[in-house]
């Protein structure tokens, strides 16, 4: 699109030139026919065209030429216009050298320039004319410069205006590659940081109680000769033991394969994963709802996601038998709450350690623009809130 219409531009360019300087030569052989001097315009003419004609290829590789370009040619028009007789239509010369003017120069110096020429073309034609008709023609004259020249400035302009655009363009192009690679960046961070996580949580939960079961059964086969009784209350401990890790890796794949949100929403959401118990069945769950005021995709994740670490930690940590989800979703406050009666813990020491659940959620909670609390003391239950801050709400 650019290069068709540069060449529009250029097209109509020398168009103009060639109907003006055609004209112009038209005009000289009519005038100076059976005239000894056809020869010395025709020449000074020829000298012009050339001129004209290799501007455009030296200018732009030695800008100092495009001066002395301006000066040459218009010392040439001078001297054809100082013809004896009427040769006022040599002027039209002028209205090409003004559209060079402002297609090279800064429009302030073009518009003097050509301020300067009309007074030389005045000059010129009141030695032949008189005042009034030198007047009256140098205005004609003028008008034809102004009107071309300000045709060449507007393409100049336009030109630039497309030149500034397509850089933009290119910026822009950039800035959006650089967001592409800085997301996927963003992307495999994530996904690192999840798989440390899942793999902590393997750990610190999985495999330890895969370790118990292994110390349990060779207890077991110990007092199997020794004390058969015995060894039945350990293969009790075993079965505790694997329900344990079946239910904890439950959780783990649950994490790893996170139901959808989207169908239904956070309730929903929260119901089906209450309803497939992907908790263990010694732990009984409430939900309760107040409120039906909507959140974004991406709070109904967060929240959803929040709620699950927060029921594993329970699984893992709390060792009680019931624990409550509480959501509310009326104005002017947005929270949800998941509160247990369990064991409870030392939040500080818990930080201080690292506990990738306690990590985890907070910064889930961050990335929606929800705040984190956690109220939790040893032998005092654990209560877990996340609210919308009343600022985000009003936006």
């Amino acid at each position: 699109m650019k290069r068709s219409a540069d060449w529009a531009h250029q097209w109509i360019f020398y168009l103009t030139a060639g109907f003006l300087f055609g004209a112009v030569l038209l005009r000289s052989l009519l005038v100076y026919r059976n005239n000894p001097e056809l020869g010395r315009v025709l020449g000074l003419l020829a000298v012009w065209l050339a001129l004209f004609a290799s501007e455009a290829a030296i200018s732009p590789r030695w800008p100092r030429y495009f001066p002395i370009y301006l000066a040459l040619q218009t010392g040439l028009v001078v001297v054809l216009l100082a013809q004896p007789g009427r040769r006022d239509y040599f002027a039209a010369l002028f209205a090409l050298l003004g559209m060079q003017a402002m297609q090279r120069l800064n429009p302030k110096p073009g518009a003097l320039w050509i301020g300067l020429l009309t007074s030389l073309m005045v000059l010129l034609l009141v030695k032949t004319y008189g005042a009034f008709e030198a007047i009256a023609l140098a205005v004609i004259f003028t008008a034809l410069n102004i009107f071309v020249a300000s045709y060449a400035l507007a393409t100049r302009r336009a030109q630039a205006a497309r030149a500034q655009n397509q850089a933009l363009v290119l910026q822009l192009q950039e800035a959006n590659r650089q967001l592409q690679a800085y997301s996927t960046q963003l992307e495999q961070l994530a996904v690192t940081r999840e798989r440390h996580r899942l793999a902590r949580e393997l750990h610190d939960s999985v495999t330890q109680t895969i370790f118990s079961m292994t110390l349990t059964t060779q207890s077991a086969l110990l007092l199997l000769d020794r004390d058969p009784r015995q060894a039945s209350a350990q293969l009790d401990r075993l079965h505790q033991l694997s329900q344990s890790a079946l239910a904890e890796m439950r959780v783990l794949i649950s994490e790893l394969r996170p139901e959808k949100v989207a169908e239904g929403g956070l309730v929903a959401a929260l119901r089906r994963h209450l309803a497939d118990r992907h908790l263990p069945e010694s732990l009984a769950v409430s939900l309760e709802v107040e409120g039906d005021q909507p959140l974004n995709s991406a709070e109904e994740q967060g929240l959803f996601r929040i709620a699950q670490e927060a029921l594993n930690n329970i699984v893992k940590h709390a060792q009680t038998s019931q624990a409550n989800i509480r959501l509310h979703l009326v104005e002017p406050s947005w929270w949800m709450e998941i509160e247990d009666q369990g064991q409870g813990f030392d939040l500080e020491r818990a930080r201080d350690s690292g506990r990738v659940g306690l990590i985890s959620m907070g910064e889930r909670a961050a990335e929606i623009g929800w705040n984190l609390r956690i109220i939790t003391a040893p032998g005092a239950g654990t209560r877990i809130r996340v609210e919308k801050p009343s600022e985000a709400r009003q936006t």
